[in-house]
């Protein structure tokens, strides 16, 4: 079967679209049969200047017009089908089934009190009926609210891929992905997969990306060019990572909830009259040192007898893997850890492809009856079918 992954990331900064043969039957954790995913095609798709304007003013609003909200829906949809039809058209492929994770306005895993009641809430928009209609094909979507149902988080939910994809039963290894969000799904070396821990490390390209915005007008620091050329004020990441989400235990999940505008406000405040390539430069330094501290605190760095690492390999993914100068502070912050980074493209993944690859692999699982939640990293009760379908 060909299943067309979707994925629009909490950057906002466009959608990816993967084509993946996927085998019957052969991607649950905890199958003894090796998975059967072969990557066909991949693509990527920046959204138009007002649109991404659009969902960023969406997301975390304390106030929104619902006539929008709901035309932001409907447009979302067009716009995925868009980008499957155009990948399906450049590598002369067609998806039998779509998984589209839709784009997330809102999330929060933990209970909070609301109109009297304690709920957990999320919120991924993009029209599944009008993606399965323009394509001509049923469309898996919503995945986190089974799992958030069943008591988790609702995320993460890739560490479904990663344990497929990624475990030994020799190495140890963490995989690391660097989207708006930096997550990781920590995976010991020959562990069945109720044994793997996943969690959000907090902020991956999202908080280099609004001062890089604000201070440049560029949506980006290509190459981390800027950053660079900057000094990182370790003062002001040290005291960010005494904040409670960073010494949370996992599960936990993170968004723009915690990392977003109010964030970013703050982080200037620390930073006020500084110079701004240096800014850039300690948001960049912030990702880095976030990832390393969540792998020091949380992974744990003991060693065997024979002064082995627990954990051998950080495996990489996501639009930070573009940022050089992100990448190299993470391999100097790793190095003490005892871990080599290493990328997913040498798995046979690109980096940029492996969110999207997830949410084919979860879409194949779902269209089957079987569930692709992993509670030990999402903290739910249980295991969850996840996602509803939308027919063509």
């Amino acid at each position: 079967m060909i299943v067309a992954g979707v994925m629009s990331g909490t950057s906002a900064d466009g959608i990816n679209v993967a084509l993946v043969q996927i085998g019957d039957g052969s991607i649950a954790p905890g199958r003894r049969r090796a998975p059967q995913i072969n990557l066909l095609g991949h693509a990527e798709y920046s959204y138009p200047k007002k649109v991404r304007a659009a969902i960023l003013a969406a997301m975390n609003a304390s106030k929104a017009s619902v006539a929008d909200l709901a035309r932001l829906n409907f447009l979302l949809g067009e716009l995925y089908a868009d980008s499957i039809l155009a990948t399906e058209r450049q590598f002369k492929l067609k998806a039998d089934l779509i998984g589209c994770h839709g784009q997330t306005l809102y999330h929060h895993g933990e209970l909070q009190r609301f109109l009297g009641r304690k709920v957990a809430a999320t919120w991924q928009t993009g029209e599944a009926a009008i993606v399965a209609a323009r394509v001509g094909a049923p469309v898996i979507s919503d995945f986190r609210p089974a799992d958030m149902a069943a008591g988790g988080k609702g995320a993460p939910l890739v560490p479904f891929l990663d344990y497929a994809l990624f475990r030994d039963v020799h190495a140890g290894r963490i995989v690391q992905n660097i989207g708006g969000i930096a997550n990781l799904t920590m995976i010991p070396a020959g562990a069945s997969a109720d044994k793997i821990i996943a969690f959000d490390t907090g902020p991956g390209n999202m908080v280099i990306d609004a001062v890089t915005e604000k201070l440049y007008g560029q949506p980006f620091d290509r190459g981390g060019r800027i950053a660079a050329s900057g000094e990182a004020m370790d003062d002001v990441i040290d005291e960010i990572l005494l904040q409670e989400f960073f010494r949370r235990k996992p599960p936990k999940t993170a968004g723009r909830e915690e990392f977003g505008r109010e964030f970013v406000e703050a982080f200037f405040e620390r930073s006020k009259g500084c110079r701004k390539q240096d800014i850039v430069a300690t948001a960049t330094a912030l990702t880095a040192k976030s990832i390393s501290f969540a792998v020091s605190r949380y992974c744990g760095r003991g060693r065997s007898a024979e002064r082995k690492p627990a954990f051998q390999d950080m495996i990489i993914s996501g639009g930070g893997v573009k940022n050089a100068t992100l990448i190299s502070m993470l391999s100097r912050e790793i190095a003490p850890l005892g871990l080599r980074l290493r990328s997913s493209d040498e798995f046979g993944i690109p980096s940029a492809a492996k969110e999207a690859v997830a949410f084919a692999a979860l879409a194949y699982e779902t269209w089957h009856r079987r569930p692709s939640n992993v509670p030990s990293a999402t903290g739910a009760r249980r295991s969850a079918v996840l996602g509803k379908i939308s027919y063509p």
